[in-house]
């Protein structure tokens, strides 16, 4: 199933814009010429993917992302994971697709699909005003269908994000559409130029504890209005409560997750480490 997310993150330290353990968007960008990196694993439990029938227990090892400060006010990201492995439940429907998969296979593994992404930052916080942004942005067709996670297609995504500091806490807000593809329509028929509009939507809040220890949570995802949604496009999306840790330059973090939707996960946890340097002098 292809995951187009809207990410709404809660970002106490916005100088250096951090966003996990969260996935949605602070409007801050990070600082020109510097590089942040982050790394980390998601083990998700009983999720389904329609287009295959399969439900299982996904482990993403190495969700990566690179995110460059291009300028003042724009950066450019590129992530996604580089191995999933999904243990097989069981099959809760026949699959619209052909599996590659051997007689009684008990789980499979496939590479996640990549997104780029730009941000800009349009608009500075006031006393009254919050701070306003735009993200736009691809998922590539990385993934192959016939490992029975992914759909290899391509989307494209686009938010408006909004962010406001109150003393020590922070709320964040996305709210944009999803252009989603799939290969499978809702009768599950093959229809390779099917695709799904989608609102997505995310809320999120900080609290900083301390200058080492954040509180974070959020509620994110993607809402399909058509009650028969093509296979793949359904709404999905969660809910995280977690923990954001500084220790020296590294930032650890740890989160709990609870899907919202039938076929989102029905309990998980993301854990990682986010590290930013100046790389390079952007151009004048």
């Amino acid at each position: 199933m292809k995951y187009v997310i809207v990410l709404l993150t809660f970002v106490s330290l916005p100088a250096l814009a951090q966003q996990r353990p969260l996935v949605t968007e602070d409007v801050e960008p990070v600082k020109p010429g510097a590089v942040r990196f982050e790394a980390g694993f998601d083990v998700l439990q009983d999720k389904d993917y329609p287009a295959s029938g399969l439900n299982g227990d996904l482990a993403r090892l190495g969700v990566v992302s690179l995110t460059f400060g291009l300028a003042s006010n724009v950066e450019a990201e590129i992530g996604g994971a580089i191995r999933n492995y999904l243990r097989i439940n069981r099959q809760f429907r026949p699959s619209a697709i052909s599996l590659q998969l051997s007689q009684g296979a008990n789980s499979t593994s496939d590479t996640g699909d990549f997104y780029l992404a730009t941000k800009i930052k349009l608009r500075s916080e006031t006393r009254r005003a919050p701070g306003l942004g735009f993200r736009f942005g691809v998922e590539l067709p990385n993934s192959n269908q016939s490992r029975g996670i992914g759909l290899n297609q391509t989307n494209f995504f686009a938010t408006v994000l909004a962010a406001k500091s109150l003393g020590k806490a922070r709320v964040i807000g996305n709210l944009g559409l999803g252009i989603l593809s799939s290969p499978i329509d809702a009768s599950g028929n093959i229809s390779p130029f099917t695709q799904n509009d989608v609102a997505l939507f995310g809320l999120a809040a900080t609290y900083q504890i301390h200058s080492r220890l954040t509180l974070v949570s959020e509620v994110n995802g993607r809402y399909s209005t058509r009650r028969n949604a093509p296979l793949g496009t359904e709404s999905d999306g969660g809910a995280r409560l977690g923990v954001r840790i500084r220790v020296g330059k590294l930032f650890w973090d740890v989160a709990g997750i609870r899907g919202l939707y039938p076929h989102s996960e029905s309990s998980g946890v993301t854990f990682g480490v986010t590290y930013q340097a100046g790389l390079f002098r952007p151009a004048n």
